[in-house]
């Protein structure tokens, strides 16, 4: 049986680019990702416009809502995704990669398409990673790591 790899997305309101991710991830890699994700200062729900963006590529976000990074209490994560652009506390358990992706909150429709379709490029190179690495088994030395 494979070990899912438990990843968390970050970002500031986790509201967006976090939600957007962890979605993504749920919909294209539940076979080899555990995702969660949070958010630095959390916002009180998630925006329309990402919800609407999201159901554009048929991922449905039902369930998901906005946390902050504590209550995830101790939790350790094999990969910590940081889309914040901000330094995380220093408490985050992981190994953290950081994704460059600009923050659409507020801006039009188009940005949040535009901002959806490259975390979504990401969040598939992270899966492809995550198949390969699986698929050695293991006691395979690893063939790769988590791609950007």
């Amino acid at each position: 049986m494979r070990r899912k790899k438990s990843v968390l997305f970050v970002c500031i309101g986790n509201a967006c680019r976090s939600q957007m991710a962890e979605g993504f991830a749920r919909a294209y890699g539940s076979d080899v990702i555990e995702p969660a994700s949070a958010g630095l200062a959390p916002a009180f729900s998630i925006p329309l416009p990402t919800l609407k963006a999201m159901e554009e590529k048929n991922v449905l976000l039902d369930g998901q809502f906005p946390k902050q990074l504590d209550a995830l209490g101790t939790a350790e994560f094999d990969l910590v995704v940081n889309l914040s652009g901000r330094k995380l506390p220093s408490g985050v358990a992981g190994a953290v990669e950081e994704w460059e992706v600009r923050d659409p909150i507020g801006e039009e429709e188009a940005v949040y398409r535009a901002v959806r379709d490259q975390i979504e490029g990401l969040v598939m190179r992270l899966v492809l990673a995550a198949r390969v690495e699986c698929d050695a088994g293991p006691d395979a030395p690893p063939r790769r790591k988590f791609l950007r």
